[in-house]
């Protein structure tokens, strides 16, 4: 085969993947001629194949390097955009911890210059914990989200007599009371009453003021964050375009009784192109547009631009992370014409529980044999004891390698990097999957695939 007709083909196979698309965050991804999956870091590249035939499955796979472009470009593209549009506030990212609190996941996105948001006194006691070991400048901005126990208070309280810049977004009427003597910046959080589409859209919502209850609180004590967070998975660019205009207005309403208000912290909700199907927005289409119409509407509102933040979570951790299982057998699923049940060497609904818990959707490509010519229909059935272990795609069907065709195969799946660990359990006492780190050319070991024994002791035996 000639050199021009090779390429031609590898290009078929890569497209038939989706890979090598920015649209789809699949630019780093990549075929080896021998038909194997490859992720790039810059000129480095890492065979998937050849990592998991020396650590094994099921392995999870991090790649701190996308953490760290995807949250420089993200901060260089607000920034970029509030200086071409004449915007006059200050922008702040803050990673939302809750996300995925693995230190591989926080260090290299406040490395970039990220700041961050907690939900817990337990988050918030990690950022603690950086702190005393020196790991984070002491100007990084805190955000501290979520009920707010005695604890949590409490170190809040800590933190912010040793000079961190904390601020805690008060939920309702108790928390109020609790933070009226707190010596810091607050912010307040409103449930606004906009509805959007979104994969994780809520009909009630229990966090936050009601937009009546936010006016009628009047002036609070040193306010100067309005906080939101209207959904996450949002699936078009007007889904947050809409709820800024109207906490804009809210934002308007209430800087007339509190002249510090300052900042607008707009919440997560940025969505990730899981399926890789059809066209989903970019970056900086999304970005273009909020900074856009938040100018916009405060010169329509008669306002100082505010500070901008964003807690954009999923959009920069979920890329980051792929899981890879090994194929162990085959069987033909009953009533389903030639579909076969591809049975994997571990759980989804311990390792990507969202599989079961909300029907996510998932990228599912070989990690071996990608230049297969003949694929098979098939549904993936989990190790666990349980029915409902299982990957069906929604009810169609994955199309992967004929296992007759080879002797071993493995499979990645795509954009696991957001909240599937911290979500994670033993069902079944299965062992959680390896965790490794491909940083700097290099692969080491962040978590050992569990042994029984130690799995064993987490039920006290």
């Amino acid at each position: 085969m000639t050199t021009k007709s090779a390429s031609k083909k590898k290009n078929g196979y890569r497209k038939f993947w989706r890979l090598g698309v920015e649209e789809y965050n699949t630019q780093m991804f990549d075929i080896s001629p021998d038909g194997e999956l490859i992720v790039r870091e810059g000129n480095f590249q890492y065979n998937i194949f050849d990592i998991v035939k020396k650590y094994g499955t099921a392995t999870e796979i991090v790649f701190p390097t996308i953490i760290e472009n995807r949250v420089r470009d993200l901060i260089e593209t607000f920034n970029a955009y509030i200086k071409v549009l004449g915007y006059r506030g200050k922008f702040y990212y803050h990673y939302a911890m809750k996300v995925n609190q693995n230190k591989e996941f926080v260090l290299p996105a406040v490395a970039e210059g990220a700041n961050l948001d907690v939900a817990s006194a337990n988050e918030l006691f990690l950022v603690k914990r950086m702190i005393e070991q020196d790991k984070f400048n002491s100007k990084i901005r805190v955000i501290c989200n979520g009920p707010k126990t005695p604890k949590y208070i409490e170190l809040i309280e800590e933190l912010k007599s040793k000079g961190l810049i904390v601020i805690p977004i008060i939920e309702d009427s108790v928390e109020l009371e609790h933070m009226s003597k707190f010596k810091g910046e607050v912010g307040v959080r409103v449930n606004l009453d906009v509805k959007v589409d979104s994969h994780w859209d809520k009909k009630y919502n229990r966090y936050g003021f009601t937009e009546k209850e936010l006016l009628d609180l009047g002036k609070i004590r040193n306010l100067s964050v309005l906080h939101y967070h209207i959904s996450s998975q949002i699936e078009k660019i007007d889904g947050m375009v809409k709820p800024l205009k109207r906490a804009l207005e809210l934002f308007a309403k209430l800087k007339e009784k509190n002249p510090g208000l300052d900042t607008l912290d707009i919440g997560g909700g940025a969505g990730v192109p899981y399926e890789k199907k059809k066209h989903f927005y970019s970056a900086k289409s999304l970005i273009h547009a909020l900074v856009k119409t938040a100018k916009n509407h405060c010169e329509k509102l008669g306002i100082r631009h505010p500070n901008l933040i964003t807690e954009w979570g999923r959009y920069v951790a979920a890329p980051a992370q792929i899981t890879i299982y090994k194929i162990l057998a085959e069987k033909t699923v009953a009533n389903k014409g030639n579909n076969k049940w591809y049975v994997i060497d571990g759980s989804f609904m311990n390792d990507l529980i969202d599989t079961w818990a909300i029907h996510q959707k998932w990228h599912v490509i070989p990690v071996n044999n990608m230049g297969a010519k003949k694929l098979e229909k098939v549904w993936l059935a989990g190790s666990s004891c349980d029915s409902d272990d299982k990957y069906t795609s929604g009810g169609g069907y994955i199309l992967l390698p004929r296992l007759v065709d080879s002797d071993e195969q493995y499979i990645a799946f795509l954009d696991t990097g957001a909240y599937q660990d911290s979500l994670a359990s033993h069902h079944c006492l299965l062992s959680s999957p390896a965790k490794l780190i491909a940083q700097n050319g290099e692969i080491k070991i962040a978590r050992r695939r569990e042994t029984s024994e130690e799995v064993g002791k987490m039920f006290g035996w």
